[in-house]
């Protein structure tokens, strides 16, 4: 068969750009023909990702089409004679970004309606996690089934070390480590407030880490930096580096001592699966897929008590037995996310096509 797979833009180092790719791999080792379309290409992936204008993205035997932004590919889709695969990654609630940033609001204002515009005009509507799938089914979509994001939970295993920035991070201080973009939904001032209680009650040898994007929402980054001022904290606590390469982004995983997540909305989370793989101990509150993308591995809490919190953060960072335990788990859950996994989890999706 030919597996055509759509995605509006193909970015490195990003979730769905790098699972597209992942599951491209592991179609043609199964001999299927199968090429990515996209409408935006990163400079690096030129030539190895084809523009959506290319008149060989509409003759697949099946197209996938990942769905998370608002795009022209999502009418082009509609109009295929062949068989049409949904795959949705959940478009982030308007209601976030409304105090922070209009455009925003409104492309994922738009980005609903389009979802829902396509229902009863897919074969089959994937979420890439139940929460996602349920999401779709409660739209109306019929035929509906999971397939995970493709994580490459090797990759941290291959990474140089940094000495000099190891020798930065390993002062004494315990690194309470994020990632992801620096967006409302991820309830980055709660960070601010657990750090506040950590600080009363835990520990004050601290220092909490966001490697993300920082200028998605300027405002809202601005009002996150401006909380650390109000509490009167030291700034060198709270590190900012923005995107960051691979190598460093290993690095941050390596030297933290425990990986934190307070957010409200997330459809997957793939660095959850990251840090797991790092054997970094995590501690989430359980909004939206984080429960299930955790499977019962680390620590997970509602409803989001942070004087809790904060005292569950200190027992993974200190606490030698339970920080073991907690690990153990995880180790466990990540096995979930193998390359033989993702293998299977591809050849189901093409039994079904089938």
């Amino acid at each position: 068969m030919i597996i055509n797979q759509w995605v509006p833009a193909a970015h490195r180092n990003d979730a769905i750009g790098d699972s597209v790719l992942r599951v491209r791999t592991l179609l043609r080792k199964r001999q299927h023909l199968s090429d990515i379309y996209a409408i935006q290409i990163d400079k690096e992936l030129q030539g190895d990702v084809k523009p959506f204008t290319d008149p060989e993205s509409r003759r697949g035997d099946v197209t996938i089409l990942h769905f998370a932004v608002p795009s022209p590919m999502s009418e082009a889709f509609t109009t295929l004679t062949h068989k049409r695969v949904l795959q949705y990654h959940n478009v982030t609630p308007p209601h976030f970004f409304a105090p922070y940033h209009a455009e925003i609001f409104r492309i994922a204002t738009l980005g609903r309606k389009e979802l829902a515009s396509l229902v009863g005009r897919v074969d089959m509507a994937l979420g890439d996690s139940e929460y996602n799938r349920y999401e779709l089914e409660t739209l109306g979509f019929e035929n509906t089934g999971v397939m995970p994001i493709v994580v490459d939970v090797d990759r941290l295993k291959h990474e140089p070390r940094l000495p000099a920035m190891e020798h930065v991070l390993e002062d004494g201080l315990a690194n309470i480590l994020f990632v992801g973009r620096i967006v409302p939904n991820k309830c980055l001032e709660d960070h601010i407030r657990l750090a506040e209680h950590y600080k009363r009650y835990v520990d004050t040898e601290y220092r909490f880490i966001f490697v993300g994007q920082t200028d998605a929402v300027p405002h809202y980054y601005a009002a996150v930096r401006q909380l650390t001022v109000a509490y009167g904290m030291p700034e060198e606590r709270f590190l900012f580096p923005g995107q960051v390469s691979a190598a460093e982004l290993v690095t941050y995983y390596r030297t933290a001592h425990a990986y934190v997540s307070l957010s409200d909305h997330e459809g997957f989370c793939v660095p959850l699966i990251e840090a797991m793989a790092a054997d970094v101990p995590v501690l989430a509150y359980g909004a939206a897929a984080v429960p299930e993308t955790l499977g019962g591995a680390g620590l997970c809490f509602t409803p989001k008590d942070l004087e809790q919190a904060a005292e569950l953060l200190g027992i993974l960072v200190y606490d030698d037995d339970v920080r073991t335990q907690v690990i153990k788990g995880q180790r466990k859950r990540v096995e979930a996310f193998s390359p033989m996994a993702a293998a299977e989890q591809v050849d189901r999706l093409i039994d079904r096509l089938s």
